[in-house]
Order: C-alpha cells, then structure tokens, then sequence
C-alpha cells in the first residue's frame, strides 16, 4: 500500500476533489463484457420499460466502482481502501442519445480511526437525485 495522503494531514471534513463520470449505452455494453453482466436491463429499452424501469440503467456495480475512484484518486492507491460498501438509492438511468447520463461524486473524511485509517463518505447523484446511500469507505493512509 503506498497511499499518498498522510493521515496526519487529514481532518474531519477534508473534502476530497469531485469528479463527474460519463454513461453512455457504449459504456453499458463495454462494462457488460467485462463484467459477464449481460442483464437486458443495462441494454434493451423496451424490456426495462416492461420491467418498470424508466429506460436502460446503469449496472449497480458499475456505478459503485466510479463512485470509489473519487477515493482511490485521492489516496494515490487502490489498494488503499480496506473497506466499501453502499446502498442503491435509484438507478442511474441512460438515454440513448448523444450525452447519456452522468454521475457526480463527491467525498469527505468522516472520521479519523485508528491504525492510520479515515472513513470517508461518498455523495453519488445523476440527474439531480441521488443514487447511492450510505457510501462509506474506509482508508489506510501513509
């Protein structure tokens, strides 16, 4: 682990730098292949609408692990984090069109804990709503 945020330099309420995230159906079908994830709800606009859906959605993974990078970047090492979890609030919904949707995310240390570590919580919205409740991550620091 080579983070390159010293704990020391940290307080409760040290924002971390925002970052956006494009989502476009391209990038729905790129995660899928990766992924093996190939429910029709990330692909196939009329059968998210027969399942209730407003359109395609975003893959729940997919949009925890943009969430992350906002605390990845920050501490300078993916392996930094020790623990991450979220709830899904609402779908990221994509259109199928030139811009697609977008996801903005935003960060800060919550708690100073012990053995070099910080809790930073995580706001993820699109389209003005929030998608992702109750992100926490938890990081060892240099």
């Amino acid at each position: 682990m080579t983070a390159k945020i010293a704990y020391t330099d940290v307080e409760v309420g040290t924002e971390l730098p925002a970052q956006t995230f494009p989502v476009t159906r391209a990038t729905l079908v790129q995660y899928a292949g990766a992924s093996g994830d190939f429910n029709p709800i990330h692909w196939n606009e009329r059968f998210a609408r027969e399942v209730g859906l407003p359109d395609v959605i975003a893959h729940g993974m997919f949009t925890m692990a943009e969430a992350i990078r906002v605390v990845t970047d920050w501490a300078g090492d993916p392996g930094a984090v020790v623990e991450y979890g979220v709830r899904f609030t609402r779908p990221v919904v994509v259109p199928d069109d030139d811009r697609g949707a977008v996801i903005e995310v935003g960060g800060k240390v919550a708690a100073k804990l012990d053995g070099n570590t910080v809790r930073v919580d995580l706001t993820a919205t699109s389209a003005g709503q929030k998608v992702l409740g109750m992100a926490r991550a938890v990081v060892r620091l240099a």
